[in-house]
């Protein structure tokens, strides 16, 4: 059998139960928690990659890049720590040589009502992004990013609402939907179910041929800014132009040349 490799991009707002932005937040209230279902949820995708005979690598994309305790991971999963300065961002470390790429933790994308912590980059920032005219979530970008190098991306979990727009995106991805979002409000798998839930959907996404996406050769970048500070400073990249009072846009050629243009943003 072939052994290969798979790339997990975690983050830890889609985690089944997490709720409010303090539970995301180093030395906030509910963090420890959720820290440790962070953790036990990129574990068990690890763990099924595992078991069919391959190699995993984990990046930690959440905050400082440091939330995923790599002794609850099993044995033989590699965890990526801290930011790379790298324009793959969350998808630092990715290669050619991966024969798949796995997002665990996902949630719904700025200016969507699928979760009470929808963002995309920047909650502090960013209104909405979108590329040709399109919302784009952060799965959007790093799957793309993910099929420039020509990794195909397998698997998600997260909120329904990320799920559902990673199938829209890539019809046959694998999804785990570990919750549903009302306002304010989520309505959460059980912690020990969506351990089973994950492991058995990449056990089955794994066997799954799933292509790689297609990246226009022109992405048409709009991001709506919070405050009309930030969108005075983005006009200094070149190439950015103001299309109303909060929307900028910038024309890309490929993922990288956006993530870069996205990273300058946001400062």
């Amino acid at each position: 059998m072939e052994v290969k490799t798979y790339f997990i991009s975690a983050d830890m707002e889609g985690v089944t139960d997490v709720t409010a932005w303090c539970e995301t937040e180093k030395g906030g209230d509910g963090y420890g928690e959720a820290q440790v279902q962070m953790s036990r949820e990129v574990a068990a995708a690890c763990g099924a990659i595992l078991e069919a005979g391959h190699k995993v690598v984990v990046r930690d994309g959440h905050e400082s890049a440091r939330n995923i305790l790599h002794g609850l991971l099993p044995r033989g999963a590699k965890l990526m720590r801290g930011w790379a300065c790298h324009p793959g961002s969350m998808m630092a470390g990715i290669g050619e040589n991966y024969a798949g790429a796995l997002y665990v933790g996902y949630h719904a994308p700025a200016g969507s009502d699928g979760s009470p912590l929808a963002h995309t980059m920047d909650k502090d920032v960013i209104r909405w992004v979108r590329i040709n005219g399109k919302p784009a979530s952060e799965f959007t970008l790093n799957s793309m990013y993910a099929a420039q190098m020509g990794v195909p991306s397998i698997f998600i979990s997260g909120d329904e609402a990320v799920c559902r727009l990673a199938e829209e995106e890539i019809p046959r991805i694998g999804t785990v939907a570990v919750k549903e979002c009302r306002g304010n409000s989520t309505f959460n798998v059980h912690p020990e179910d969506a351990l089973e839930q994950i492991r058995a959907g990449v056990a089955a996404a794994l066997k799954r041929e799933v292509p790689v996406r297609e990246v226009p050769s022109e992405l048409v970048l709009e991001v709506s800014f919070l405050r009309h500070q930030m969108l005075r400073a983005a006009l200094a990249h070149p190439g950015i132009r103001q299309i109303d009072e909060s929307v900028v846009r910038y024309v890309a050629r490929s993922p990288k040349e956006l993530n870069v243009v996205l990273g300058y943003m946001i400062g």
